[in-house]
């Protein structure tokens, strides 16, 4: 029987694992839901410089459907939708009016692809500004899997007005 003093692997990671805004405070900044919105957590956040956010990957996701049946692999483009809304959370958080702002993904650049994402990993991205004006910028993404590297790119943006109906 295990001493009431121990701890697991599990129980020390998620300690360190601060929470910064969870997936329903991250609902409060990104307009994405339910299929596509795909940041589970934020773990780290020094404003207007680098934030940090985590993607559980599991099989229930909807794309493990058809890519690939009975090799289920993360769609690279989708690692950099990742990417791209934890630095929209970056973003939004401090933007004035907010709920009138949309921001779009616009470019990549040199992204790569390391290893493959699969069920069960938990995608951690950090995404740091490289430089940005008023409406539009680039931010640098890396995501990782138990600290190997999943992927990197740059993320290209730009902010509008939500259109009107």
């Amino acid at each position: 029987m295990a001493d009431s003093t121990t701890t697991s692997e599990t129980e020390d990671r998620l300690r360190e694992q601060k929470v910064v805004y969870s997936v329903t405070e991250i609902m409060k900044f990104l307009p994405h839901r339910y299929p596509f919105l795909l940041v589970d957590r934020i773990v780290e956040l020094e404003p207007d410089k680098r934030i940090v956010g985590l993607k559980n990957v599991t099989i229930n996701e909807q794309f493990f459907q058809g890519h690939f049946p009975g090799a289920p692999v993360m769609p690279g483009v989708l690692i950099l939708e990742v990417m791209a809304q934890v630095g929209g959370v970056l973003l939004y958080r401090d933007m004035p009016d907010r709920e009138t702002k949309l921001i779009y993904f616009t470019g990549v650049e040199n992204a790569k692809f390391r290893r493959p994402v699969v069920p069960g990993d938990q995608l951690r991205v950090e995404v740091q500004v490289v430089n940005r004006r008023s409406n539009f910028g680039k931010m640098q993404g890396r995501a990782t899997v138990d600290g190997k590297l999943a992927a990197d790119a740059v993320v290209l943006f730009a902010i509008v007005e939500v259109p009107s109906t």
